[in-house]
């Protein structure tokens, strides 16, 4: 039966568009309202739908406690990039589709009454690539973090570095990881929770520099992705390869925390930090 046909028999016996999904990872049939009390994960075999930074947002800081910082920042073009599209098409076609200027969403807010600087990539816009704009709102988070002595989070959802800004891309690398180094060498406090995917440049920056390092469970996590190795090196990899639960397993991360447990875990590593 095809999904048009599938579509039309659920209307004539009455059932809503959108009630019922498919897990990706078990291959369920899920009640939707379910899914969204366990805050998308699957009720089977939790396994985490993504979510956009919005979502994140609300599902991490307490109602009403959020503060965007430099929310108008958007990309040039410095390379005149074009591939079937202009860069700038490019950009203006993910702002349109997902109500964001830039693939990372930062400012601060309070997590159980606890005040921290918070920023959250989006994989929906452009696989949460980092480029200049997502590499210097990561560094004025990291900087205003310091400066308020704030405890710092950041959620990494990322495909690495974005080949449209060619070197100016990689250039986000140093830039960050030098802004987290000068952030904990004040003191400061940096709590990276590695969601799926987090890989490429990303991984290879500040994502894998936290004091805590926090995965969501099945996070891909990694530099070059498994196909990508298997073709290099023409060597089958071990069951689960960068998965958080292998990185976990070779001391990547520090933990795999559920994400209807995130909110708590992190209130608690604030504290224990801070002690």
């Amino acid at each position: 039966m095809s999904g048009q046909n599938t579509v039309e028999t659920r209307r004539r016996r009455g059932v809503p568009e959108g009630l019922w999904a498919r897990c990706p990872g078990c291959q369920a049939t899920i009640f939707r309202k379910e899914a969204r009390r366990l805050l998308e994960t699957c009720p089977e075999c939790n396994y985490h739908w993504t979510l956009s930074a919005p979502e994140r947002i609300a599902q991490t800081l307490d109602d009403g406690t959020f503060e965007e910082w430099d929310a108008n920042l958007t990309t040039a073009d410095p390379l005149d990039f074009f591939d079937r599209k202009s860069y700038k098409e490019r950009i203006q076609n993910e702002m349109n589709s997902t109500g964001l200027r830039e693939a990372v969403v930062t400012g601060c807010g309070r997590i159980r009454a606890r005040k921290v600087a918070i920023g959250v990539l989006d994989s929906r816009f452009i696989m949460g690539s980092m480029g200049s704009v997502v590499g210097e709102k990561i560094v004025r988070l990291v900087e205003r973090a310091g400066e308020q002595k704030l405890p710092l989070i950041i959620f990494s959802a990322s495909g690495g570095a974005r080949m449209h800004e060619g070197i100016i891309s990689l250039m986000q690398m140093p830039k960050t990881s030098a802004a987290i180094a000068k952030f904990r060498s004040a003191g400061g406090l940096f709590i990276s929770v590695l969601t799926n995917p987090t890989m490429g440049g990303v991984t290879a920056s500040y994502a894998s520099l936290g004091d805590v390092v926090f995965a969501e469970p099945g996070a891909l996590i990694g530099f070059a992705g498994p196909r990508t190795i298997t073709a290099t090196i023409h060597a089958e990899l071990p069951p689960g390869f960068q998965s958080s639960e292998f990185q976990l397993s070779h001391g990547f991360v520090d933990r795999i925390v559920k994400r209807q447990d995130m909110k708590t875990e992190l209130a608690r590593a604030v504290d224990y930090c801070r002690k």
